[in-house]
C-alpha cells in the first residue's frame, strides 16, 4: 500500500518576491503616458484625502486614470498588461524543480500567490498556471467586460486571512462557512507547521509573523539592486518575523533554493516521525 502524501504549501506575495517593481510600471502605467512617480502620488493624495485603503485608492486610480487616457480595462487587457512582467531569475523554472524535489520525500506541494497586486495581471504571467490558486486584488467586470469595481480588494492585514483559507481548506473567497468555523488542527488539510510564505515587504509581515509563530517557515527575500533592501529583510529576522533572509534568485543551487529544499527534507521528516 502506497504512503499517503504529506500535504505542504508555500504562499507568495508578487511584486518584489517573484517579479522586480510593481506589476503597473511595466505597461500599464507607461500606457497612461504618465511617468510611476505621477501615478503613485497622485493614489496616496487619493488615499489620504478620502482617509481610504491604499489598496483601494490604487484600483479607483487605475480605473479613472484609464478612462481619462481612453485605455481598454477588459479583463483580456490586464491579462496583456501581465504579458511584460520582468520575472526574478529561475522564477519560470522554480515550480517543477521544487516539486520534483517534494515528490521524492513523499510530499504532495501546493503554491499559491497571496498579492496585493492584480489577479488578472497574475494570470498573464507565463508562472501563473503554478499556482493551485491566485489570492490578489480583482475587479468587478460589467455586461459589457468592462472593468468597473474592486471585487477583491486585498491589503496587510487581510493577507492573513488567505493563510487560515490555505490551513483550512476553504479555498473559495465567497465561501465563509468554513474559514469562521472552529476546525481542530490535526483536521486541517495544511498545517501551519508544513508551510512557507516567501515575501519581500512590509505589507507582508503579519504573514511571516503569522506562519513562523505557528511553526511554520517564513523567508524575506530581497532584490540586490534595490538600496536598503538587504538590511530592511535582515531586520525582519532581527525582529523575529521571517526564519531567513536570501535573494531573490530561484535558480538551482541558489540561497533559496537551498533553504526551501531542507525544510521540505525536515517536513518529510517530522511527519515520517509523528
Amino acid at each position: 500500500m502506497p504512503k499517503k502524501l504529506i500535504p505542504m504549501a508555500i504562499a507568495y506575495d508578487f511584486d518584489g518576491t517573484l517579479a522586480p517593481g510593481n506589476m503597473q510600471e511595466y505597461d500599464f502605467i507607461p500606457a497612461l503616458k504618465l511617468p510611476s512617480k505621477h501615478f503613485w502620488d497622485k493614489v496616496n493624495d487619493l488615499a489620504k484625502k478620502h482617509e481610504a485603503d491604499p489598496i483601494l485608492a490604487y484600483m479607483y486610480a487605475m480605473l479613472e486614470e484609464a478612462r481619462t487616457a481612453g485605455l481598454p480595462v477588459r479583463k483580456a487587457d490586464f491579462k496583456n498588461y501581465g504579458v511584460n512582467i520582468e520575472l526574478f531569475p529561475g522564477v519560470k523554472e522554480w515550480f517543477k524543480r521544487i516539486n520534483d524535489h517534494a515528490k521524492t520525500k513523499g510530499i504532495r506541494l501546493e503554491h499559491f500567490i497571496i498579492s496585493s497586486g492584480i489577479r488578472e495581471m497574475v494570470e498573464g504571467t507565463p508562472i501563473h498556471k503554478a499556482f493551485k490558486k491566485i489570492y490578489a486584488s480583482s475587479f468587478v467586470f460589467d455586461a459589457n467586460g468592462v472593468a468597473c469595481w474592486p471585487a477583491l480588494a486585498i491589503n496587510y492585514t487581510t493577507k492573513t486571512q488567505y493563510l487560515f483559507r490555505i490551513n483550512k481548506g476553504s479555498l473559495d473567497v465567497h465561501d465563509n462557512s468554513v474559514i469562521n468555523k472552529f476546525v481542530p488542527k490535526e483536521q486541517r488539510p495544511i498545517p501551519f507547521e508544513h508551510m512557507i510564505f516567501i515575501g519581500d515587504g512590509e505589507t507582508d509581515i503579519p504573514c511571516m509573523r503569522l506562519v513562523k509563530d505557528q511553526g511554520g517557515h517564513s523567508i524575506a527575500v530581497y532584490n540586490p539592486a534595490r538600496r536598503g533592501h538587504k538590511k530592511h529583510a535582515v531586520q525582519l529576522i532581527k525582529d523575529g518575523r521571517a526564519t531567513l533572509a536570501a535573494t531573490a534568485d530561484y535558480q538551482e543551487g541558489s540561497q533559496i533554493d537551498q533553504a526551501v529544499k531542507a525544510i521540505i527534507d525536515k517536513v518529510e521528516a517530522s511527519a515520517r516521525i509523528a
